[in-house]
């Protein structure tokens, strides 16, 4: 047993692990991990990690006698598996949908399938509505003077003035 920064102790094993969402998840020898043991391990911070429970994406987590929560591999599973929804973008809403759909295993794929075809249009549109913008912003900064005179196209733009958007 190895001392933790606030005294307390746990196997020198978790301690060695390597931290991260690539590190290996704790055995059911190791047993359940504290909050940032999970959080190192799953890539998220603790606070994240609160957030997802009260949100419901993590199942009951386990408490010791004292309230402390203590994290299984398969939490930190789904806490990785979370983590990898939200780099996609996916909101918590569908990532909800997704843990369900994860773990049900008479699921149909093509339920997941919709889901993420979903998403992707949603992505689409988005990435389409920042290419209208970036166009926008590159006339307006060409054609923007930038001397010393006060007159500016972009701010006239902004505000809506004539000839402001054609």
């Amino acid at each position: 047993m190895t001392a933790t920064a606030t005294g307390g102790r746990r196997p020198a094993a978790t301690q060695a692990q390597p931290a991260g969402p690539d590190a290996p998840l704790p055995s059911a020898t190791q047993g359940p991990v504290n909050i940032g043991d999970a959080a190192r391990a799953s890539g998220v911070s603790a606070k994240m990690v609160r957030h997802y429970e009260s949100l419901g994406l993590l199942g009951a987590v386990a408490r010791t006698d004292s309230g402390y929560r203590q994290y299984s591999a398969a939490d930190i599973h789904t806490l990785r598996f979370i983590k990898r929804a939200r780099d996609l973008g996916f909101s918590m809403a569908e990532i909800g949908n997704l843990v369900g759909l994860w773990h049900d295993q008479a699921r149909a794929s093509s339920e997941v399938k919709r889901v993420a075809q979903q998403h992707l249009i949603e992505l689409e549109n988005r990435i389409q509505a920042m290419q209208d913008m970036r166009r926008t912003l590159q006339k307006l900064v060409q054609s923007c003077q930038g001397d010393d005179r006060p007159d500016c196209p972009i701010l006239d733009n902004l505000a809506g003035g004539p000839g402001c958007c054609g």
